[in-house]
């Protein structure tokens, strides 16, 4: 979807009038228009209204829901409505019924409810996507089509029992291959036959979520399980462009969601759109991260904020209300990031059921007189002066960290070391420090090309798929930085230990062997004593979690442990490869070691960071036909002081700024930087 090509960036939101009777239809959309908003995603959770039995479908309501929307100059992000199957297919068909992690099949209810391996399901879900596609092809509202909804869960059942034989076959070919990468002599577990694997669940190998007994065949159900949604959006995909092969299609992703792997998914994006909801006590910068990270699922296109609440959620354990501010600041925090749109769930607040207590642009009263549609009508008339003006637009990053789904299930099915070890939370450390120092990342994936970057982070790289080492080995020898850490190069796609030392196949390059790892209880720390100054590092700092015990063999030592029977051997080096450098971190440093550090790393590539940070003020900058953009964002309540450098023009006040400027508390500048 080429956004470029709008007039102004998308506002609106979820939208279900089918909940409500037509007598309210007309004032909803008097006051979407007020709010300034141009688009309604609709037909999301209608699948029973569409269709009330296995040979009816009744589109009358959808009918006039569409041309309503037309009517009043409102696009159409229009869903296939599969995201929940109706009660009577569960009835009919009850093999869609999913089987869960206990092993229990469950009864109609929920959502995210039908397994991805019934046949009914897939049959019933791309049939009625061909309808939609067919009636509503010539449209004039329809701009967007949404498959389902927040794809997620699992399921457990004979169907999938079967399916993933299939997918096991096609993978390894044979049972000897399988086993050989299983590792299933041990405990005895060789398989003479397809028939005798089963899914990995509480029943057979799994306890306690992530715990299992073979992390093979845990990590193969993972990659299955992402793969079966996956069909299941492609089925309704090839419906929807068999008729409508120029409107673009996409389904909403939801950020580091850890059971489908988003870089996989979004091959097969036309756009990518996802689910922002953070608490009140996310940190700001882990926000941040996941916004690039979308962006980073389609090599740093602009993605697509599909939702988020206009003030309070209903399903955290304390729902507080977003404060005056807050919901234009984390708008702005996602088109800053690289949204071409800023898009609510929902726009009338629902009477009854889980939701009702879910924020909305019109709020139980009905009417326009509340702070929330005040705020919301005041960021709508920003967006229209804005029009067009950073429409596609990208980042400009000199700076990469890499992220992987299949590792992260890798990393936290492992037996062992520790528990404690989240693989998300050490990418946002390394992340977060940047984002203290006003340094652009991008998140990019295992398969990316790194040449465009100077700086390439992979903390917990444990999992090195084939050819990545290579890759790695020539970014850095053609004169890139690298960077990994701790449990890194241990295992191979499969989970198997690559023999011969830590970090295997990444020795060579990192110019070390790390012969043992010790676990540190909660609470225990280590110490980093730097051996000389790197940059503003100095002194001694804390780590904790891991810690490689490292012997140098071609690396240079630039710190050791200050403590317990490692004291003194080396927890970061630095190896000279061919024109690069490769570093490794042996521990999870305390956040002023990580600022250190990869500060300088940036300041010796010569890497600036961007005008406007301050502490709790946040600076990112998007680029388009030789303009840059630069969005500063206030996450303080009190006005802050930031030196803007060159400055520009204010797009939102067409003020002009340079030098040292205060920016509201909760204040936002969007800056067109002086050429």
């Amino acid at each position: 979807m080429d956004t470029s090509k709008l007039p102004k960036m998308l506002y609106g939101g979820d939208y279900n009038p089918e909940q409500w009777d037509e007598s309210v239809w007309p004032e909803d959309m008097r006051l979407i228009r007020l709010a300034g908003m141009d688009i309604a995603t609709v037909n999301v959770f209608s699948w029973a209204l569409l269709q009330p039995d296995e040979n009816t479908y009744n589109f009358e309501t959808l009918d006039r829901i569409m041309d309503m929307l037309q009517e009043n100059g409102i696009h159409a992000c229009l869903a296939t409505g599969t995201g929940a199957h109706p009660a009577w297919m569960a009835r009919q068909y009850p093999e869609i019924l999913r089987v869960d992690f206990e092993g229990r099949k469950r009864k109609f209810g929920g959502r995210h409810n039908s397994c991805p391996s019934s046949e009914a399901y897939r049959a019933h879900s791309v049939r009625l996507a061909s309808k939609l596609a067919e009636r509503y092809k010539d449209h004039p509202a329809l701009l967007l089509w949404h498959v389902s909804n927040e794809y997620g869960g699992d399921c457990y059942c004979d169907n999938c029992a079967a399916r993933f034989r299939l997918w096991l076959q096609r993978k390894y070919g044979t049972l000897d291959k399988l086993n050989e990468q299983w590792n299933t002599r041990f405990w005895g577990h060789t398989f003479y036959d397809w028939e005798e694997i089963v899914p990995p669940n509480v029943l057979s190998e799994a306890w306690e979520g992530d715990r299992t007994n073979f992390q093979g065949i845990s990590l193969d159900y993972a990659r299955f399980n992402s793969d079966g949604m996956l069909e299941c959006y492609k089925l309704e995909y090839d419906a929807l462009k068999a008729h409508t092969p120029d409107v673009p299609v996409t389904t909403n992703l939801m950020g580091t969601y850890k059971p489908l792997d988003y870089f996989k998914w979004a091959k097969h994006m036309d756009i990518v759109s996802w689910d922002n909801y953070p608490s009140a006590d996310t940190p700001v910068s882990f926000t941040a991260m996941t916004h690039d990270l979308m962006r980073g699922l389609k090599d740093g296109a602009p993605f697509l904020l599909m939702e988020q609440t206009p003030s309070q959620q209903n399903w955290q354990a304390y729902n507080t209300l977003k404060r005056p501010g807050v919901m234009r600041l984390w708008s702005y925090q996602a088109v800053a990031h690289g949204a071409d749109s800023v898009m609510f769930f929902q726009l009338r607040r629902s009477v009854g059921a889980c939701e009702k207590y879910h924020g909305a642009l019109i709020e139980h009263v009905g009417h326009e007189h509340t702070r929330v549609f005040r705020e919301c009508a005041e960021l709508g008339a920003e967006l229209s002066k804005l029009g067009d003006a950073f429409l596609g637009a990208r980042a400009d990053s000199k700076v990469a960290i890499m992220y992987d789904w299949e590792n992260r299930w890798a990393i936290e099915y492992s037996s062992g070391p520790t528990v404690a070890l989240k693989y998300v939370d050490e990418v946002h450390k390394y992340y977060d420090a940047l984002y203290q120092l006003g340094i652009s990342v991008d998140m990019v994936s295992f398969e990316s090309d790194l040449s465009g970057y100077d700086v390439v982070i992979a903390p917990v790289m444990y999992m090195v798929k084939p050819g990545l080492a290579k890759r790695i080995e020539a970014y850095t020898q053609n004169g890139g930085t690298f960077v990994t850490t701790f449990f890194s190069g241990i295992v191979n796609e499969n989970d198997i230990v690559t023999l011969g030392g830590y970090p295997g196949e990444l020795r060579g390059l990192l110019g070390i062997w790390a012969e043992e790892i010790d676990a540190l209880f909660p609470g225990h720390t280590n110490r980093i004593v730097m051996n000389e100054t790197f940059g503003s590092l100095q002194g001694e700092y804390d780590c904790s979690i891991l810690c490689d015990l490292i012997h140098a063999e071609t690396a240079d030592v630039l710190a050791a442990y200050g403590q317990d029977f490692y004291q003194g051997m080396p927890v970061l080096t630095r190896n000279r490869f061919g024109s690069g450098e490769a570093y490794y971190v042996a521990s999870s440093p305390e956040a002023s070691f990580l600022q250190g550090f990869l500060g300088e790393l940036c300041a010796r590539r010569g890497i600036a960071p961007l005008p406007g940070v301050a502490q709790g003020v946040e600076a990112t900058r998007r680029v388009k036909d030789g303009r840059s953009y630069l969005f500063v964002l206030n996450h303080n309540a009190e006005a802050a002081s930031i030196d803007l450098k060159h400055g520009g023009t204010d797009l939102l006040t067409g003020a002009s700024l340079s030098g040292v400027s205060e920016i509201a508390g909760r204040g936002v500048l969007i800056v067109e930087e002086a050429r």
